[in-house]
């Protein structure tokens, strides 16, 4: 029998992490439940989709690129002071991303493009060996 840990989406705080696995099933299951985060969490319509297309972005390449069996990838998301911020951890820090010229018939390498095009300010974290975090932040609007 295939057995699940089930993440509570509902926090009352601006945090939220979950464990999931490098895969791409563990990538949408990313994408998901920052939707249904930032919706209990009320962050506004333009920032919760730009922050949809960034979670999708890094979760895949966590589950591409940082990959090892039997390692899970960490997704982290903080609202505070006025920025969204989203986390994603893995365990490939000797595997570091950087943005790329991609040939125009390309298939794929213009993730990172979407993310610097979509965050306000994105960067690259290591720590404790072996991990790394990619992260990302995008400002929210003032009330």
């Amino acid at each position: 029998m295939n057995q699940q840990h089930v993440t509570q989406v509902h926090s009352p705080t601006g945090h939220f992490d979950a464990f999931l696995s490098p895969t791409p099933r563990g990538a949408r299951l990313a994408r998901l439940l920052a939707v249904a985060w930032m919706r209990d969490h009320e962050v506004p319509y333009g920032v919760t989709e730009a922050a949809t297309h960034v979670v999708a972005e890094l979760a895949t390449n966590a589950a591409t690129h940082g990959r090892v069996a039997g390692r899970s990838f960490r997704l982290e998301l903080l609202s505070r002071g006025g920025v969204l911020r989203i986390e994603v951890t893995d365990t490939r820090a000797e595997d570091r991303p950087c943005v790329q010229p991609t040939a125009p018939e390309s298939e794929s390498g213009r993730g990172l493009l979407l993310v610097e095009a979509l965050a306000d300010r994105w960067g690259v974290g290591l720590g404790p060996a072996p991990r790394k975090t990619v992260w990302a932040e995008l400002d929210l609007p003032h009330s």
